[in-house]
């Protein structure tokens, strides 16, 4: 198990009462309106750049006088997702910054409640809290899940994605931008803008696929981008052993949408190679199939070909 990761918590594991009998009754009013800390980080933490989505609580502080209704009791038609901090406390600036962020993408369809433990030590005993950061999610009254430490920014979409399907909502978590500003650029021709954003994306989640397709995707196209593709073709006809031709040939084949073509010619080299040039086949065409879907028949096909080649 990650040491960063706790089990989820089971409903009832953790006693609440205490800290019922001590917050404040809800309001009473029809339309109290938003905290007046909603959308503000808490003292010593940095704060984003955005805002609360309009219409929606993002982010709350809390004290032992607001948790039953800001936490326990919205937590019952919205996730409520705790975060236990210090002003002392390094990692929690770390973490606190991108729970901000996430929570104020989420619009309102979670909230981010923000509690310092130094100044709510009961709220914290209830929840043994041994370390921080903590963070716990709430639905239905009941912590369902936590974790504890720095996790990041792509594992901390997912548990909040599968926080958000636990209570049964549709709402999806948003993107990474910074996957979404890598796409832009490549569709708009920038191939330097969007390899420096697929490589940030890669610099937080190594292993995400989908920013590994998009530099596998910029790498052929900068290989094909200046050459002629017939004459391309025509010169690995003229050389079936020569690597450079091949692997080229097999470039200008992927972009004009012959993949299965491409794969099949590379294949075939593999056989008939061996050593380090076996493997530097091997490799550029792992690259290819890193463009399409790990499910595509073609590239499942390729791959068995590719194992038998090998093996």
């Amino acid at each position: 198990m990650d040491p960063r990761t706790i089990p989820p918590i089971m409903r009832g594991a953790i006693d609440l009462g205490a800290l019922r009998e001590r917050s404040a009754p809800p309001a009473q009013s029809a339309d109290p309106g938003p905290p007046a800390a909603a959308g503000s980080p808490s003292p010593g933490v940095p704060a984003t750049d955005a805002a609360p989505a309009a219409g929606g609580v993002s982010i709350i502080d809390v004290t032992e006088a607001t948790f039953q209704a800001e936490v326990l009791e919205r937590s019952l038609t919205t996730p409520v997702v705790i975060d236990f901090w210090a002003e002392w406390c390094g990692p929690c600036k770390q973490l606190s910054p991108v729970l901000e962020k996430l929570a104020i993408e989420g619009g309102g369809s979670w909230v981010l409640a923000k509690i310092d433990v130094d100044a709510n030590p009961r709220i914290a005993q209830a929840f043994r809290v041994q370390g921080i950061p903590m963070v716990f999610a709430v639905v239905g009254g009941q912590p369902v899940d936590a974790f504890t430490g720095v996790i990041p920014e792509a594992q901390l979409r997912q548990w909040i994605g599968a926080v958000l399907n636990a209570a049964g909502m549709e709402t999806v978590v948003p993107e990474d931008p910074n996957l979404i500003a890598a796409d832009d650029a490549l569709v708009a021709g920038d191939l330097d803008d969007a390899e420096r954003a697929y490589k940030q994306v890669l610099a937080d989640s190594p292993a995400d696929e989908a920013a590994k397709a998009g530099l596998a995707q910029i790498g052929l196209l900068r290989r094909v981008q200046d050459v002629d593709p017939a004459a391309v073709l025509a010169a690995a006809d003229a050389a079936p052993d020569d690597i450079a031709a091949q692997t080229l040939a097999a470039d200008v084949e992927v972009a004009s949408g012959l993949a299965e073509q491409a794969y099949k010619r590379l294949v075939d080299l593999v056989r008939r190679s061996a050593g380090d040039d076996r493997d530097r086949i091997r490799e550029h065409l792992l690259s290819l199939f890193a463009m399409a879907a790990p499910d595509d028949p073609v590239v499942m096909s390729a791959r068995r070909s590719l194992a038998n080649a090998l093996f």
